[in-house]
Parts: structure tokens; C-alpha cells; sequence
């Protein structure tokens, strides 16, 4: 099996970074990266700065196959994600005349001159559509310009489904416990000894009469990722688990 393609996020937004607005798009692209066979490794949080996010975008479009921004892409004083993807990839910023005909055509006479900065897009970009979702997505390169507003995010992720395509999915399965972290730390060692290949994570939980510890296995090998799981099953004692997901 081929290694799993690899992807980072940059989450751009002053009102995120002082807490008034709570981030809600991360949880929907990472569970479709996994659906996708894409390994989301890092994602960074940063502020309304041009610099900023050009050297962030910088970094992580060269250490990652694909790079996904949240935020900065509307009409206001403090959207400023094209111009710091442009600045990072040494581009211009340009009208696209296909974007701004769409304004035109969706506000009439109410279209400002703050709407059609939503028309600006880094020199040399790509705009991503599909039958169902005609609105572009704007893709410098291996990076993607999502909004940040989580209603029209979420309308976006069916877009990068497409044009991403899909290798071998991430695969999950759970095992809940009464027993606690301390107690089941060899009985992980064991597992994660013997199937290198397969992600293992440990959650207590507290207050839940129903179980203690979720113990998760993931991978894109579905013979390894239950094989693990058995295992762990199997050096439990004989009233446990609690539950198999």
C-alpha cells in the first residue's frame, strides 16, 4: 500500500484567536480527509496578518501534498488570505472575470465594490467547481482557499471530495472499558509492539457508568487495524469490554 497522501490546515482569524467565535470547520474536513485516505498532520491557528499567513503558507504547501486555509476570503478590511497566498507563491493578485460576472449576476444593483473583492484571486489559480456546486473554490497550486463562515465551508467539502479523488480510506474501530489507563498501559504496549502500523489511542472518560477508557484503532489496513483490536480484546479480562464499536 501506497503512503497515505498528507495534508495541513491554516485556520485564519483574529475572532477565533481571542475566543469569540468558536472554530467549527476543522471536525468536517478532517473526517473527509480520512474518508478520503488523506493524513491530516498538522493544522495551525493564526491571526488577520498578511505576513503571517504567507510564511505559514509558505511552510506548510512545501511540507504537505495538500494545504487547506479556513477564513480571510470575503469582502472586509480583515480578509486578506488571497494576498498572503499570493505573497507566499510571489504571484499577483488579479481580478478573475468569471468571479466577478457572478457577483455582478447575484447582487445587481446592490454589488459594491467590497463585494467584488471576492472576485480577487492569486495569479495563476484554479477555480474549483462542480455540477451541483457552481460557486468556485479558489486552489493555488496545491492549496486550497476556503471560507471560513462554517455553513459555506461545509458546502465545499463535496467539492474537494471530488477533485481530491479517493485513495484507501482511513478505517476506525472502538473498544470501551471499565478499566482504567493505568491498568491498560501494558496491554496498549502489547498491541502497539506488535501492529506499528496501526494508530492506537487511549480516551478516559469520566462520569459515564457505562465505560472508563475508549480504546480507538485506526489505520488504512482493515486486516491490521481488527487484527489489533482483537489482540487488545483478547488480554482483557473476562468481564470486559464493555462494548465493540
Amino acid at each position: 500500500m501506497q503512503p497515505a497522501k498528507t495534508a495541513a490546515v491554516l485556520i485564519i482569524g483574529n475572532e477565533l484567536l481571542s475566543g469569540k467565535v468558536e472554530e467549527a470547520n476543522l471536525p468536517f474536513l478532517a473526517r473527509a480527509l480520512r474518508d478520503l485516505g488523506i493524513q491530516l498532520r498538522r493544522v495551525v491557528m493564526v491571526l488577520d496578518d498578511i505576513e503571517t499567513i504567507a510564511r505559514e503558507v509558505s511552510e506548510l504547501s512545501a511540507s504537505h501534498d495538500w494545504l487547506f486555509t479556513s477564513g480571510g476570503v470575503g469582502p472586509t478590511h480583515d480578509d486578506v488570505t488571497v494576498d498572503a497566498v499570493a505573497k507566499a507563491f510571489g504571484v499577483a493578485v488579479v481580478t478573475s472575470p468569471e468571479m466577478r460576472t457572478m457577483l455582478l449576476e447575484h447582487y445587481k444593483e446592490r454589488c459594491t465594490e467590497g463585494h467584488l473583492r471576492m472576485a480577487l484571486i492569486p495569479d495563476g489559480a484554479t477555480l474549483e467547481t462542480t455540477e451541483a456546486i457552481r460557486w468556485p473554490t479558489i486552489r493555488f497550486k496545491n492549496t486550497w482557499l476556503m471560507p471560513g463562515v462554517p455553513e459555506v465551508f461545509r458546502m465545499k467539502i463535496p467539492v474537494l471530495v471530488e477533485k481530491l479523488g479517493q485513495e484507501v480510506p482511513f478505517i476506525s474501530t472502538a473498544v470501551y472499558t471499565k478499566m482504567e489507563e493505568g491498568d491498560l498501559k501494558p496491554l496498549l504496549d502489547d498491541v502497539v509492539a506488535a501492529f506499528p502500523e496501526v494508530d492506537v489511542g487511549s480516551y478516559p472518560k469520566w462520569f459515564d457508568p457505562s465505560y472508563k477508557t475508549k480504546v480507538t484503532f485506526d489505520g488504512r489496513d482493515r486486516a491490521q487495524v481488527f487484527a489489533a483490536r482483537d489482540r487488545f480484546v483478547s488480554t482483557l479480562p473476562e468481564t470486559e469490554p464493555q462494548r465493540v464499536d
